[in-house]
């Protein structure tokens, strides 16, 4: 079909702006990719950089039996262009990908610049006029300037708009130990949809000692003060009496435990984070505490000696959408189709995952451009698992958002013995799964 002239204008030229700009080219439509700085800065960016990473150099292990290194290889079957500039511009770092920060801004722009169908323009869009015939592609990012946050809760209802990440940490359910945890709802209400750990007094102490003395990262105070009214970290809850846990979300009413027949002193609740059940929240466990700290001080409690932990408490100021109830499965908002979402603000964390998603957003808006249907990403691939299924589960009434981990791809059948050889087997499933993918949809949005 014959398509306009720049007939897609992205907003935010991060990672997953400019790797969404690198696709739609590819498959010949023409783009204008806005960005505000240098005229309007952030708190975080230091610089006018295109492609800017703004923090830890590292893209994480490009090893295929870890989550980032089979993100990576199903990046690169898709025809990845940022992971392609991020290796020329690499720097030595063992086993994983990391980057020249500077080096490979530069050569994000210089590539940019020079792909006809790509202009870049630096300005400050403030709002999203509709025009005929036309898409946007929003790539803003956690910092999304208070116009365009303006306009997104005209579009979704400002109950879509999450401004801070004040999350409990998830493990993957195959770490617990369910000889210790037991199944149960408070008061038998529901279907026993909660693994629960019963606590001791001794072990309680022991908690709220742990919790007591554990190194806390800093939140900035204006944060401290709009969040902790209604999300207050475990260990704010803890620092306020020595039972105040155990009457608040450690409370042990309604929670009998079936080996005992009694009430424990206390009860650490799990919830089930997605529908295929295989990761769960610690429940009222939001925390600021370090990520180390996390792992040593929750690994002590019953049934989590071995847990895993795929996304760590954590608290910051960040935007992101409720994607699961504010998005379209293509990432297009329901309000406006015109307009589709990328990258942070819809609620991946990490830099890969973010290029991801970028790459997959524009796939889809081509798919809409040229009226293709593109077949539904594998939910053994871990994009699928992301992408495709995490990102628009409504298991959670509080979505947050989520890097890329097995514990997002289902179970293996028959089951395979031994963590390294089970994510092993699902790297290569998932792998075999996308290749198989790729060569069904690819070549009909050229």
């Amino acid at each position: 079909m014959s398509l306009p002239e720049a007939a897609v204008t992205i907003v935010g030229a991060g990672l997953a702006g400019c790797e969404a700009a690198f696709q739609l080219s590819r498959f010949g439509i023409k783009v204008r990719l806005l960005e505000m700085r240098p005229g309007q800065t952030t708190a975080a960016h230091e610089g006018a950089d295109v492609a800017e990473i703004v923090c830890s150099n590292s893209l994480k292990s490009t090893v295929l039996s870890t989550s980032s290194g089979l993100l990576k290889k199903e990046l690169d079957l898709l025809g990845c262009r940022l992971l392609e500039y991020a290796r020329e511009t690499s720097v030595p770092a063992g086993a994983a990908l990391a980057v020249d920060k500077r080096q490979f801004s530069r050569l994000v722009l210089a590539q940019l610049e020079a792909d006809p169908l790509i202009t870049l323009e630096r300005t400050h869009v403030q709002d999203l006029p509709f025009r005929e015939n036309h898409c946007y592609l929003l790539a803003t990012g956690p910092l999304t300037t208070p116009e365009l946050v303006e306009q997104l809760g005209q579009l979704t209802g400002t109950p879509a708009l999450h401004f801070f990440d004040a999350i409990a940490p998830t493990v993957t359910a195959e770490s617990l130990d369910t000889d210790i945890l037991f199944r149960a709802a408070r008061y038998g209400k529901g279907d026993s949809d909660y693994w629960n750990s019963p606590l001791n007094a001794e072990q309680y102490e022991n908690l709220y000692q742990n919790l007591l003395s554990a190194e806390k990262a800093e939140v900035h105070d204006f944060d401290r003060a709009d969040l902790f009214e209604g999300c207050q970290p475990i260990e704010e809850i803890a620092a306020s009496g020595p039972q105040s846990m155990s009457f608040g979300p450690m409370r042990p009413v309604g929670l009998d435990d079936p080996k005992t027949g009694r009430r424990p002193h206390a009860v650490i609740q799990l919830r089930q984070e997605n529908t295929e059940g295989t990761l769960f929240g610690l429940v009222g466990f939001q925390t600021r505490l370090k990520f180390g700290e996390q792992k040593r001080v929750f690994r002590q409690i019953p049934g989590l000696e071995k847990a895993e932990f795929v996304r760590f408490g954590q608290m910051h100021r960040n935007f992101y959408l409720d994607t699961p109830r504010a998005l379209k499965r293509d990432f297009s908002l329901p309000e406006r189709p015109d307009v589709f979402l990328a990258g942070q603000m819809t609620g991946v964390e990490g830099y890969v995952e973010s290029i991801a998603s970028g790459l997959l957003t524009a796939w889809k808006l081509v798919s809409r451009l040229k009226e293709k249907t593109l077949e539904p990403l594998p939910s053994t691939t871990m994009m699928g698992g992301l992408l495709g299924r995490f990102l628009f589960d409504q298991t959670s009434q509080r979505f947050s958002p989520m890097n890329a981990n097995f514990g997002l791809l289902p179970d293996l059948v028959p089951r395979v013995r031994g963590k390294k050889f089970r994510k092993e087997a699902k790297a290569q499933r998932a792998v075999e799964a996308m290749e198989a993918w790729v060569s069904t949809n690819a070549d009909q949005l050229v």
